[in-house]
């Protein structure tokens, strides 16, 4: 069970967080600090908060550089924990990502990174856009019943804060922390097209021969990707498929 300092930021914390930032980007990064400072032990836990807006890319803040690399690994495959949460509105729980089958890929490459457990809780909005926060753990059993119901009022005291910032700041346009992931995912999409149509599969299997391939050459799949656009030979279909 995670062990913080009081899961809860006081409004005068909050409120001088947000007059203290000159941006959303700025707000959501000092937000999202806080949050994994809160609610973590002796070490701050990882953390990231998603924020989407409609007509506007998500901006995505990460409380340090671990955090960050495993956010943007979930927004290369458009779909984890945390835009399921996101999306959806409800509470996500990876107890094991080794054994949890409903993000086979997602939860793989976590898993490389040493990440064992992941939890996301939707924070509350206004209409036209959605928030979540996303919870990394290292090992087993961390998030029990009464930490994962912590994580959730924490979520919860800071929904009006968020709320007001949402107001007060207009939507960024492309931010510059995202780009990079951005670019990284457009790539991989490139690449998935590209093996579609010379194996003439879905996206599904398309994704899993790039995966295929990057697990046999101990490449990152960004690279893999990259490689293939510039010409490399595209990983074949399995003909007992």
């Amino acid at each position: 069970m995670v062990s913080g300092t009081g899961a809860s930021p006081t409004p005068e914390q909050l409120q001088d967080l947000l007059l203290e930032s000159p941006g959303f980007t700025e707000f959501l990064l000092g937000l999202t600090t806080m949050s994994a400072t809160l609610l973590g032990g002796p070490e701050p836990m990882l953390c990231a908060i998603t924020v989407e807006r409609d007509g506007s890319p998500a901006t995505v803040a990460s409380s340090g550089e671990e955090a960050k690399r495993l956010d943007e690994k979930q927004y290369a495959f458009d779909d984890g924990p945390c835009l399921t949460a996101l999306r959806h509105g409800t509470t996500v729980l990876v107890k094991d990502v080794k054994t949890d089958d409903r993000w086979e890929h997602y939860a793989s490459e976590v898993s490389g990174e040493g990440v064992r457990s992941v939890l996301a809780v939707p924070i509350d909005t206004d209409p036209g856009s959605a928030a979540a926060l996303n919870c990394y753990a290292r090992t087993n059993g961390v998030f029990d019943s009464d930490t994962v119901a912590e994580v959730e009022r924490h979520a919860a005291s800071i929904s009006r804060i968020l709320r007001l910032a949402l107001r007060v700041h207009p939507p960024e346009i492309y931010p510059e922390h995202l780009r990079s992931a951005l670019k990284s995912r457009a790539v991989i999409d490139a690449a998935v097209a590209l093996i579609m149509v010379q194996n003439r599969c879905s996206r599904e299997q398309s994704m899993e021969l790039l995966h295929l391939a990057s697990r046999a050459s101990d490449t990152k799949l960004h690279a893999i990707a990259a490689d293939i656009l510039q010409g490399a030979a595209l990983p074949k279909a399995n003909p007992a498929q």
